[in-house]
């Protein structure tokens, strides 16, 4: 067995496997039942599933063109999931939409932090 159908292979496991993981993050946003449970399938498998997909085809393109972009698109993916999460999150505890009983810990309950002291 060559080395290009190893990675063929490779590729392969990469690109079904990211292609289940964002599925998986479809159905969680459908059916999961309040905003934080829908949040996190939004985010975690979803980009796992997205890295997983950028490098099947990283490992089927192979030329600096396509992995440059290929890169960017992972970076940029990193970088704004996180902060989406976060400000959905966010606005759905103050908007009243989360169910504090479900929370461990609630670091936002009380009076709001005060500035300049």
């Amino acid at each position: 067995m060559s080395v290009g159908t190893v990675i063929d292979w490779l590729a392969a496991v990469a690109l079904v496997s990211g292609a289940l993981l964002s599925l998986a993050a479809g159905i969680g946003v459908l059916r999961f039942p309040d905003v934080l449970d829908r949040m996190h399938a939004a985010t975690k498998p979803q980009v796992l599933g997205m890295l997983l997909l950028l490098l099947g085809l990283a490992l089927r393109l192979r030329t600096a063109a396509d992995l440059g972009m290929i890169l960017l698109v992972g970076v940029f993916q990193l970088a704004t999931a996180p902060v989406a999460a976060q400000m959905i999150g966010r606005a759905a505890y103050r908007s009243g939409r989360v169910d504090r009983s479900l929370l461990d810990v609630d670091e936002l309950a009380g009076d709001p932090p005060r500035t300049g002291e």
